[in-house]
Parts: structure tokens; sequence; C-alpha cells
């Protein structure tokens, strides 16, 4: 079991910055590719950014291209999502989550079905 736990969400202005920390315990995250999803009020949870354990490859929804960063420290087993230019209608409760499927391509990292195991959840409220 993976037990995974999120931090760093918060209240900012319009243009600010938040870096977002997804905590890995109960195992090892080496051989789980990590993904962020977001979710807002009355929407379906959405794909927001995802990266390879083995390569370290990563991918972007196109809202999040140029504005967030993934990463991951494997040591330390924790997953960032360092999000610049916040925008209001970036307001979500944002996920972490551990996928094991091995020999699959980031495509595969978008589809929340494909995932194992899942963060509680951390609040980004973005103001204009």
């Amino acid at each position: 079991q993976v037990q995974l736990v999120e931090s760093g969400g918060g209240l900012v202005q319009a243009g600010g910055s938040l870096r977002l920390s997804c905590a890995a315990s109960g195992r090892t995250l080496a051989n789980y590719d990590m993904g962020w999803f977001r979710q807002a009020p009355g929407k379906e949870r959405e794909f927001v950014a995802s990266i390879k354990w083995s390569s370290g490859s990563t991918a972007y929804a196109d809202s999040a291209k140029g504005r967030f960063t993934i990463s991951r420290d494997n040591a330390n087993n924790t997953v960032y999502l360092q999000m610049n230019s916040l925008q209001p209608e970036d307001t979500a409760v944002y996920y972490c989550a551990a996928a094991y499927i091995p020999f699959s391509g980031l495509p595969a990292l978008r589809v929340r079905g494909n995932y194992n195991y899942w963060g509680q959840g951390t609040q980004v409220t973005v103001s204009s």
C-alpha cells in the first residue's frame, strides 16, 4: 500500500505561485509513475501533469503548459507541482496519484482509471 499526502495548497492572488508537495509513505515510489489531477466544484476530476518514474519524462494538460512544472525526488519519495501565473480558473482541489503501469507511455497517465493510489487532496484557491 502507498499512502499519499498532499500539502502546499492555499489562497493566492491571480498571478501568484504555489508549490504543491505529495509525500508518500508505506512503500517506496520506485517504479510508480506519478500524476497530478484537479477537481473544481461541479466538474469532473481532470488531468494536470504526470511524470514517468523510469525516464523522468513529463506531460501536461494544455491549461498547465508553460505555467506548471511537475518534478519528483525519488530519494525522498516526494513529488512536486510548481504552479506559476495562477489564475482564478485554476481554483480546485488538487490530487496526486501513483500508477504502476510498467511499459506504458505518457498518454496512459492522463487516464484517472490507470492510477492505483490517490491522496486526499489539497485546496488551491486563486482570487482575482
